[in-house]
């Protein structure tokens, strides 16, 4: 007998790329996220979120990443280089039925070097094998040129701009002008 729920889809708690290992967040990672990145504000530029004032804020929202996957509403892995373990990102896909929304952080140190392609087209990948999944789509602010670039080359297709979409903390406290990629089957 066929169920008429949908199935929770469970994503690996790890994916392997060949310079990368998306993991599952932990709480442990939280220092290292603090210092590579969560209070920089040349990456928090386009976020949705404040610098991080203090370690103890970014473990308050590693304990908020593991308390979503156990729910199924969101999924966080953290970006690790594969030769020297050093965390330098993390990934997130926020589930809506079958459409699963990405979003991304990568420390600016590792910034040009094609990790966030790589780490972004190997979540893609897993996800459009899921029959439950359909939409796999990002966001990104139109003057987040790097962004954009990042996701054409994950072969998403830019759809259009959605305006006044998404508030920048970082540079404005009303919404800007977003673009919205995405890949469906």
């Amino acid at each position: 007998m066929q169920s008429d729920f949908p199935r929770v889809i469970n994503p690996p708690k790890t994916l392997k790329t060949e310079r990368l290992r998306l993991r599952k967040a932990k709480v442990s990672d939280a220092e290292t996220i603090f210092c590579q990145y969560a209070q920089d504000p040349e990456v928090i530029k386009y976020v949705s979120w404040r610098a991080h004032k203090g370690l103890e804020e970014t473990r308050e929202y590693m304990r908020m990443c593991q308390l979503a996957w156990d729910v199924g509403k969101a999924f966080h892995w953290v970006i690790e280089r594969i030769d020297d373990k050093q965390v330098i990102g993390m990934m997130i896909a926020r589930v809506s039925g079958e459409k699963w929304e990405l979003g991304y952080v990568l420390a600016r140190a590792h910034w040009g070097r094609g990790y966030m392609t790589e780490a972004l087209k190997a979540l893609i990948a897993w996800a459009l094998k899921q029959k439950e999944i359909y939409r796999i789509w990002a966001v990104c602010d139109v003057d987040n040129l790097a962004s954009a670039r990042v996701l054409e080359k994950t072969s998403m297709q830019r759809e259009g701009v959605l305006r006044r979409w998404s508030v920048h903390p970082n540079l404005s406290p009303e919404p800007r002008d977003s673009y919205c990629y995405a890949i469906v089957k």
